[in-house]
């Protein structure tokens, strides 16, 4: 029989071979897919209403009414998706002093050589960067999107307000989509990281390499039993 250990409700390692490591739950990897797949929507259709030559995009939604339509309940819909997932793991992507080392030994990641660097926890700071910039960003995305959302809020700001909001929707969309990309690439770029978020679980051997201190907690978790 496997021996199980635990992190959170659902995170294990199982001592067959080869070992792997329960690092997500479905229940978070689903909630993380919804939150890409309305990126990728918003993206688009963000796109196709930002430039006239753009518009060709709207062909994807049904056309510009459905496009003008949906961009801003899709919107709602990242929010609140992005919210669940903020809630579940905003403690663990909180700073720590070897994040610090991390950075500054950023030439070592590149190549490889994690081995002389701190042991990390669950994240590291990239990845950690990436939360807090995502979850700025998409407050900034929702707050002015509801200013423009004429609508549904037509006397909500002033006409400058408005322009403003406007400005700053479009200047966090940019932002948002090149930390979107960021992230992507260090998904694939990082070999056995994206399994993670598709079997949910990662092998034992890419547990020890970039997230040793979380698979110590792990090991330590199990000799005093399951965690609440």
């Amino acid at each position: 029989m496997a021996n199980r250990l635990y992190s959170q409700p659902g995170d294990r390692i199982e001592t067959t071979d080869p070992v792997t490591v329960n690092r997500y739950r479905g229940f978070t990897r689903a909630n993380h897919w919804v939150t890409a797949a309305s990126l990728i929507v918003l993206l688009l259709s963000g796109m196709a209403l930002f430039h006239p030559s753009l518009f060709f995009l709207t062909g994807i939604f049904g056309g510009g009414q459905t496009t003008r339509w949906l961009h801003p309940f899709v919107g709602i819909l990242l929010f609140f998706s992005f919210l669940i997932l903020f809630l579940q793991l905003w403690r663990l992507n909180l700073p720590k002093p070897e994040d610090t080392t991390w950075v500054s030994h950023i030439g070592e990641v590149v190549k490889g050589e994690e081995e002389k660097l701190p042991e990390l926890g669950k994240y590291n700071a990239g990845q950690k960067f990436i939360f807090w910039a995502m979850s700025a960003l998409i407050v900034v995305l929702i707050v002015s999107g509801v200013m423009i959302w004429e609508q549904y809020f037509p006397d909500l700001v002033s006409i400058p307000v408005r322009r403003w909001a406007v400005l700053v929707h479009s200047l966090a969309a940019v932002a948002i989509i090149l930390v979107f990309i960021l992230h992507v690439y260090a998904a694939f770029w990082t070999r056995g990281t994206l399994r993670a978020m598709t079997r949910g679980t990662v092998t034992g051997g890419w547990a020890w390499k970039h997230h040793r201190k979380w698979l110590r907690e792990l090991a330590g978790r199990d000799r005093r039993g399951p965690a609440e």
